[in-house]
């Protein structure tokens, strides 16, 4: 629920939506006869790929592109791949698709491949990294980062998603269960989770600390956490991560469990859909299911220049396809009529204050975009806080020009990385 102010000096408040006290059933939507999966690493022609157009490949099958790859998919699917192409995210960077199609004839009770899991992080990172909810493993696993902290979180980050909550209230023996096992498999001293206000959850957590988060956004976003329930401030340019807190949400939890419970992964992803009248539909999808799959189940049809957001309205990111795959992260998809898309603009900065004022962290907003779109990005980082930004998206929400300050945000943290990266590369 979106609330904007009667005086206009005044704060707007966003408010977090609830989950319904007894929510429907899932609608499960059929396994596609062709499934994409996108694997984060790009394709190298000089080297021997161990994958190629042709083979075919079992469920539960783990995909990697080399012999040296550490980055893998799971295919969710027996059946045979008939294209490995590129793509490119809304940055730029450079990935690798595979499309499968499936075997007719399975279902999706189809037995997967069993794996030898261990009590360990290491056997846990080595198969079960694209679980639903995606749960940090490799991040859990990394002899680079000492994580003493694991934030469980059933509070959903951004407006109008309710899939942590529902996953929450639905599968809360499951919840208890994967966080013994993270406990047992990482040997980390602290659990915690985020519930937020007003969600009735039946049972306690025992030795896990809860955390009550407020409704009013953005309560939930990870710095806040850390602020307002670890007593930590997140420094500029740090991730939560670099100071031994680890996010995890409570459907990959629950995916720990069942893995752990079968040997084997899950493949089935919980969502919410919003079509252009704001109705809204929770389902359950395959991992790889192209969005078109879950459109036509329910009659949305796209136009040209339709957006649709992967993620909530103040974070999401606009995919210009209706093939873009539904991925272990995936919680939210919004589809926004051409004709009510909000227009941004060009203007120039009118200096209003509404973006210094609604900053939660109290950046410079104002004075920061014109130093990103200067290009001057070392100088917005030094001078005027880009790099302390939590990228709630207030600062957009509120802009009187219509400026798109999000975005810059965003591509003003890209460029920084780049930059910083060629100049070590030059020292080096």
């Amino acid at each position: 629920m979106i609330k904007r102010s009667f005086f206009t000096l005044a704060k707007p408040r966003l408010n977090y939506d609830l989950v319904e006290p007894d929510p429907k059933e899932l609608e499960s939507i059929p396994i596609p006869s062709n499934l994409i999966l996108l694997l984060h690493e790009p394709i190298d022609s000089t080297r021997q790929a161990l994958i190629k157009k042709g083979d075919a490949v079992e469920k539960g099958e783990k995909l990697r592109l080399y012999n040296e790859s550490t980055e893998y998919t799971i295919s969710p699917v027996t059946g045979t791949i008939t294209l490995i192409d590129t793509y490119s995210d809304d940055f730029g960077n450079t990935s690798t698709y595979f499309v499968i199609k499936n075997d007719q004839n399975q279902t999706t009770g189809t037995d997967s491949i069993t794996y030898d899991l261990k009590d360990d992080i290491a056997s846990a990172d080595e198969y079960l990294r694209t679980l639903p909810g995606a749960p940090p493993l490799k991040i859990l696993a990394s002899d680079d980062i000492k994580i003493n902290t694991i934030v469980i979180t059933c509070a959903d980050i951004d407006l109008l998603s309710t899939t942590h909550q529902y996953v929450a209230s639905k599968f809360l023996n499951e919840i208890k269960q994967g966080a013994q096992i993270l406990k047992k498999i990482t040997h980390v001293p602290k659990l915690c989770i985020t519930v937020p206000e007003g969600l009735n959850i039946q049972g306690g957590f025992d030795s896990i600390q809860v955390f009550e988060t407020a409704l009013e956004y953005p309560s939930n976003l990870p710095a806040m956490i850390l602020k307002d329930h670890l007593n930590m401030v997140l420094p500029a340019g740090k991730t939560p991560e670099d100071i031994g807190v680890c996010f995890i949400t409570a459907e990959a939890v629950v995916s720990l469990a069942k893995a752990y419970k079968t040997k084997s992964a899950g493949f089935e992803k919980i969502l919410m859909v919003i079509g252009k009248q704001g109705t809204r539909y929770r389902i359950k999808a395959t991992i790889g299911t192209p969005l078109r799959r879950i459109f036509n189940t329910f009659s949305i049809h796209i136009n040209d220049q339709d957006r649709i957001v992967i993620g909530g309205p103040m974070k999401g990111f606009a995919t210009y396809t209706h093939h873009y795959p539904v991925q272990p992260d995936t919680d939210t998809v919004m589809i926004q009529d051409r004709d009510i898309i909000p227009e941004l603009s060009d203007n120039p900065c009118v200096n209003c204050g509404k973006c210094i004022r609604i900053c939660p962290v109290n950046i410079p907003v104002n004075i920061l975009v014109r130093y990103i779109e200067a290009d001057q990005y070392e100088e917005a980082a030094d001078k005027y806080d880009l790099e302390s930004c939590i990228e709630c998206g207030l600062c957009a929400y509120v802009c009187t020009a219509r400026i798109p300050l999000y975005q810059y945000v965003r591509l003003g943290k890209h460029e920084l990385f780049n930059l910083r990266a060629l100049e070590t590369a030059n020292e080096e």
